[in-house]
């Protein structure tokens, strides 16, 4: 059974950075495609960054480009998703994923870790 569980959302301030943490288990977290999506107020869910296996290529949503990095360590079978210079249109619900799916299905992906940012 694919689990994986997010955490270190909290509040920042416009400008501030935060740093989500992704545990996964039940499946070869190291063979497997990787992504982050998000949820805003009101809004669908939108695709931030993926991170392929092997290599480890990324990409993201031109919104995360230059702020966002996404990384994986596959030892501790944990993927991150490091935000700087947050914006206050960062704020969402943040969900990692496994595979690139877009949406994620409901099975993939986690409940999600609250990012609010706010002055």
């Amino acid at each position: 059974e694919v689990q994986v569980v997010e955490s270190g959302g909290g509040l920042a301030q416009p400008g501030g950075s935060l740093r989500l943490s992704c545990a996964a288990s039940g499946f070869t977290f190291s063979s497997a495609t990787m992504t982050w999506v998000r949820q805003a107020p009101g809004k669908g869910l939108e695709w931030v960054a993926r991170i392929s296996s092997g290599r480890g290529v990324t990409s993201y949503a031109d919104f995360a480009k230059g702020r966002f990095t996404i990384s994986r360590d596959n030892a501790k079978n944990t993927l991150f998703l490091q935000m700087d210079s947050l914006r206050i249109e960062d704020t969402a619900v943040y969900y990692c994923a496994k595979g690139s799916d877009v949406p994620p299905r409901d099975d993939a992906r986690g409940q999600g870790t609250q990012v609010t940012v706010s002055l």
